[in-house]
């Protein structure tokens, strides 16, 4: 394990560092990985490789059937006059969520819970298979790229995977980092996740237990009556709640824990070294 009888002095001497970063969507890993000099840190992004190698044809399938409910857009495309195409990046993941899509009212741009459950299903799959490609990977920035160091730049939903042998394939190749959130800051997430819904990954476990919760305190008979927002506002909090914990134990058994309002002192390389030193000992 990467991990094991690592120490600070050790890690910082090391001539080749390998990180995964884990946390919740929104508690810095993205802007903390984007903070490392490029020259000598490989950026790999879980959801990026999702949405550009395993969910693509899914993803373009989707804008399709949009696109083909529209006679002019149709005609163009059966014609093959024009083609579609998604541009997804780090930082623009938003053709993985709208593929997602969220439970709820299809006059409301809802799914049902069978096609809800299809489309996580394939996440879920898509996940597994970019997390293992992280092994590859890091032999390829080093061997082809010639990037001395690597950082894994982990979806949130990396906690939901249950999936034997992701972690600690990780847990071998890299230094699992969680970006811990302090009780203020997970109230900003939570508060901006709820001003702006968005589709996620979570487990079907977990759906099948807070659905029908949802259905009866809100008085619905059945998942097609349901404002997809509204549904989202009420889960999040507690798919915050269900995960929390699934962080800490692969960090108890595998990694690091660091504060993540600390990432707000991280200005480059030294600084981000200097707190994993700490946080290792």
């Amino acid at each position: 394990m990467y991990r094991e009888n690592l120490t600070g002095t050790g890690f910082w001497k090391s001539p080749r560092k390998a990180i995964t970063l884990l946390g919740m969507s929104g508690s810095g890993k993205t802007t903390l990985a984007s903070r490392l000099p490029r020259q000598t840190w490989f950026h790999y992004s879980g959801d990026y490789r999702i949405g550009t190698r395993y969910l693509d044809e899914s993803i373009l399938d989707n804008v399709k059937r949009e696109a083909m409910q529209m006679p002019f857009l149709a005609e163009l495309l059966r014609s093959d006059s024009i083609y579609l195409c998604h541009n997804i990046s780090i930082h623009n993941l938003k053709p993985i969520a709208s593929f997602l899509g969220m439970i709820g009212n299809p006059e409301l741009g809802g799914l049902s819970v069978e096609e809800f459950k299809r489309r996580q299903g394939l996440h879920r799959e898509a996940e597994i298979k970019a997390m293992l490609d992280v092994r590859g990977f890091i032999a390829k920035a080093h061997d082809t790229y010639g990037y001395p160091h690597f950082i894994n730049d982990a979806g949130g939903s990396l906690c939901e995977l249950d999936e034997p042998g992701v972690i600690e394939q990780l847990a071998e190749d890299t230094l699992i980092l969680y970006l811990k959130p302090s009780d203020a800051m997970l109230n900003q997430i939570i508060e901006r996740s709820l001003l702006e819904p968005k589709p996620m990954y979570y487990q079907d476990q977990f759906l099948d237990q807070v659905l029908p919760q949802y259905l009866a305190e809100q008085g619905l008979s059945t998942p097609e009556e349901i404002v997809p927002d509204d549904y989202f506002r009420w889960m999040f909090p507690r798919l915050v709640e269900h995960r929390l914990p699934r962080y800490q134990e692969i960090a108890d058994r595998y990694g690091v824990v660091l504060d993540a309002e600390r990432i707000d002192d991280i200005h480059g390389e030294t600084e981000f070294l200097e707190l994993i030193c700490e946080a290792l000992g």
